[in-house]
């Protein structure tokens, strides 16, 4: 093991080689950075995670419910997940991930906010398919669904979760949703027209957001897009 590199896991999976890895970088001194990646899709880091946490924060605040049932799509280092946690009008706030060892990381503690979601009461990690989930009849409805697992809507992870970003897909989702329920989700770099667009044909409002941050590793700015609507 290299001082300034570690890998905590390597597991094998159905979409990719999962890794979780631990570096240091001269330029951040003792601060350790947690990295994911599946196969060759850079996943997070922990160096910027702006974009995720205001997915939760853009995400709740369209709705002024007293209380709040949150199911959030992808946890990776769990960044979005804390950051509804801070919303006290949150209940209960469900976490699926397709990939059972990135629960494992949390569980274990292997990745620095773990702790943090294991020990609130409010939260459950669910091993499944969200993707999956949203294509059947409801069990459960949500208040405010989350999502952060693809690149965008149109660049997957795996040409199977494409359906959902479809008109047909967005409208099956929609049955999970409370009266006045919120989805949003997160996307790498600017938001696209065309999404948006697609969301106002199914909910009664839709809007985007850039959110830009610093980017210490390039030394500039980059950015994501945060996407809303409401029934």
């Amino acid at each position: 093991m290299s001082l300034f590199f570690e890998q905590l896991d390597f597991q094998r999976t159905e979409i990719g080689d999962l890794m979780l890895r631990r570096r240091r970088m001269p330029q951040f001194g003792a601060t350790d950075i947690y990295e994911v990646k599946l196969g060759e899709h850079f996943l997070m880091t922990s160096l910027f995670h702006e974009a995720e946490s205001q997915l939760a924060i853009l995400g709740l605040g369209e709705t002024k419910k007293e209380t709040l049932d949150v199911v959030v799509g992808g946890l990776g280092l769990g960044y979005t997940a804390v950051e509804a946690l801070n919303d006290r009008r949150v209940t209960s706030l469900e976490v699926i991930d397709y990939l059972e060892p990135v629960i494992g990381w949390h569980q274990k503690g292997v990745v620095p906010l773990g702790r943090t979601l294991m020990n609130d009461s409010r939260c459950s990690l669910v091993h499944a398919d969200f993707f999956d989930r949203m294509r059947n009849a409801p069990e459960k409805t949500y208040d405010v669904i989350l999502l952060d697992i693809d690149h965008t809507p149109s660049h997957v992870l795996s040409q199977t979760n494409t359906h959902f970003y479809t008109e047909d897909g967005l409208r099956e989702m929609t049955a999970h949703l409370n009266p006045g329920g919120v989805f949003a989700i997160w996307a790498d770099g600017a938001p696209e027209d065309s999404f948006t667009e697609r969301l106002a044909a199914v909910f009664s409002e839709a809007d985007s957001y850039t959110i830009e941050f610093d980017n210490p590793i390039t030394g500039g700015t980059s950015v994501g897009a945060v996407y809303t609507a409401q029934l």
